[in-house]
């Protein structure tokens, strides 16, 4: 079983580097399935909108409430998040690699993308999860011992998943 995460400091970042390492295993012919999140900013909203786009082909769905401009707290809507791990879920058979956006606060509960990331290891696929440095604790913990961290450098990724794909035709 091959669990990896990577983890960027910083707002959104952690998302664009998911985001361009993606572009680069799909230009290498990599089969993915699961989630790349971005983060459209609006001139009338203070904090962005959150946006996932289910691999490989779509679609985007909008995982962020919209609750005002003085909104604050949690603004995380968990039915589109549980139809983003049900879109991820239908599109395993096939997939060299399944990427999940983010291990947040709703899989440190057990919730969220976990049947995704259990399903994807029980049927032998490589998982790759982008992790807020605020959950990556919670992250090993739930790994138990069996994940290892990436660098958060988008070519070194697309190297490590291709050569996931060499080690299996060896």
């Amino acid at each position: 079983m091959i669990l990896a995460a990577v983890s960027v400091s910083g707002k959104g970042l952690t998302d664009a580097c998911l985001a361009e390492a993606v572009a680069l295993m799909q230009a290498r012919g990599l089969s993915l399935a699961g989630t790349v999140q971005s983060n459209p900013q609006r001139a009338d909203r203070p904090r962005c909108d959150m946006d996932v786009h289910v691999l490989p082909d779509g679609p985007v769905l909008r995982i962020s409430e919209d609750c005002g401009p003085a909104a604050r707290g949690c603004r995380l809507d968990a039915g589109v998040l549980e139809a983003a791990v049900a879109a991820t879920l239908d599109r395993l058979d096939g997939a060299e690699l399944v990427l999940v956006n983010k291990f947040g606060k709703q899989e440190a509960e057990g919730r969220g993308f976990v049947p995704v990331i259990a399903e994807a290891m029980a049927r032998g696929l490589p998982v790759l999860v982008g992790v807020n440095p605020l959950n990556h604790a919670a992250f090993h913990a739930f790994a138990d011992g069996l994940a290892q961290d990436l660098p958060p450098v988008p070519e070194a990724i697309a190297a490590w998943a291709s050569s996931l794909r060499r080690d299996r035709a060896a």
